[in-house]
């Protein structure tokens, strides 16, 4: 045989290899429960692929990751089979934290090798947890949960039919990299996840709206938190944290800003001296404080704060107790309620006549808040949230790196 025949079928076997180890997909979802409402599917391929061109792209990368703990063992050495569309869920009537999904293990030896490197303890019969995961292991099967409540009660897989249709990843997903689908009675919201250099972005497959401009005006500005609502958001948004009380609220419009700030808080305490004489002491300790003001446009003022109260929202010293931050103060007239911290007033951002939602990192927020203190969430930049007509758009937008986000 020729020399160039040779190099020919070598290039021809090469290339069905790189197909099938790159390109070719498995489209079956094995284990999307009956009983999930929300379903993420990440194209495991397509993330292989983005991951080999920037790694190609950024050689200092290679040195670097020559030099990483070579006592690690990685997921491609877990024992697991990774399936070429990953399948997260989460179950109806759960908590907004608690995600799940299943995977199929392959070699048992090698699992269990991989739940002692990465320090998981067993927490009773076939369960391991760690720090941040839970896995429940069943026959061949684990399942890996933020949680460990519900591994009971993750229901059977769907069957092959879903809406009529053959299910696979082509029923939740289009070219994203991603997708996450709101599954209800009535049908199911397909949204596609995109992951750029320093973003994530989740947009709706309806989505052509530019929400550039808004977001540049919004991150100019000093306040940590921005919002406008109409009532179809309010009763979105209030869906998606099992608060559907849109309706009773009679709120047709929201506005909000809020600000953060560092204040001395005074811890009065008391004891005793020597002689058995009670003693008063003050300490001092530093707190984070937001100042902010929110705005409601109601249809009927009187039955929304009548509504405030039946919720205990409100107190008799008209202050909204829903939200942990006091002292604030109540005002209404016929058809607005605004609710304002008294320590310090904020002024309303300007009236963009948009949908949004705008939450600006600070590093304020990690002193409070110790889930957000890993550095995940100190590299966020900020959140956003904007809907206009039937276009939907979710942006994480995260620090500028060396590296984009997926080589971090």
């Amino acid at each position: 045989m020729k020399k160039k025949h040779i190099f020919l079928v070598i290039i021809i076997l090469l290339s069905i290899g790189v197909y099938f180890l790159l390109f070719y997909k498995d489209k079956n979802l094995k284990y999307i429960p009956e009983n999930a409402d929300v379903v993420v599917l990440v194209d495991v391929k397509k993330a292989t692929r983005q991951y080999i061109s920037s790694f190609l792209m950024h050689p200092s990368k290679w040195f670097e990751d020559s030099k990483k703990n070579k006592n690690k063992i990685s997921i491609s050495d877990s024992g697991l089979k990774i399936p070429d569309f990953l399948q997260v869920f989460h179950l109806n009537k759960t908590k907004i934290s608690e995600w799940y999904t299943v995977l199929e293990i392959k070699d048992q030896a090698k699992f269990s090798a991989f739940l002692k490197n990465r320090q998981f303890v067993n927490d009773g019969k076939d369960g391991f947890k760690n720090d941040q995961l839970f896995i429940k292991i069943d026959g061949e099967k684990c399942m890996v949960g933020t949680s460990n409540l519900n591994f009971n009660i993750i229901g059977k897989p769907f069957s092959q039919k879903f809406r009529g249709q053959v299910l696979n990843a082509d029923s939740f997903m289009n070219d994203g990299l991603g997708s996450i689908s709101f599954i209800s009675e009535l049908r199911t919201q397909n949204f596609s996840i995109g992951l750029n250099d320093d973003e994530i972005e989740i947009k709706n497959e309806l989505s052509s709206i530019d929400f550039e401009s808004l977001i540049s005006d919004l991150n100019k500005k000093t306040q940590f938190l921005n919002a406008e609502l109409d009532s179809e958001n309010i009763q979105k948004i209030s869906s998606v944290f099992k608060e559907n009380s849109s309706d009773s609220l009679l709120v047709n419009y929201l506005k909000m800003s809020a600000k953060l700030s560092e204040v001395t808080d005074t811890i009065i305490s008391y004891g005793y001296d020597d002689q058995f004489n009670e003693i008063e002491k003050v300490s001092y300790q530093k707190i984070v404080q937001p100042d902010y003001e929110i705005l409601l446009q109601s249809s009927n003022s009187n039955k929304t704060l009548e509504y405030f109260r039946r919720k205990k929202w409100m107190n008799e010293q008209n202050q909204f107790t829903a939200i942990p931050f006091q002292p604030n103060l109540i005002s209404h007239n016929k058809d607005q309620i605004s609710i304002r911290s008294t320590r310090k007033s904020v002024k309303l951002s300007d009236y963009k006549k948009q949908n949004y939602i705008f939450i600006k990192n600070n590093p304020l927020l990690y002193s409070s808040f110790k889930m957000l203190s890993n550095q995940f969430f100190k590299d966020i930049e900020y959140l956003f949230y904007g809907n206009k007509d039937q276009s939907y758009t979710v942006r994480i937008k995260f620090n500028k790196q060396k590296y984009p986000l997926i080589l971090r």
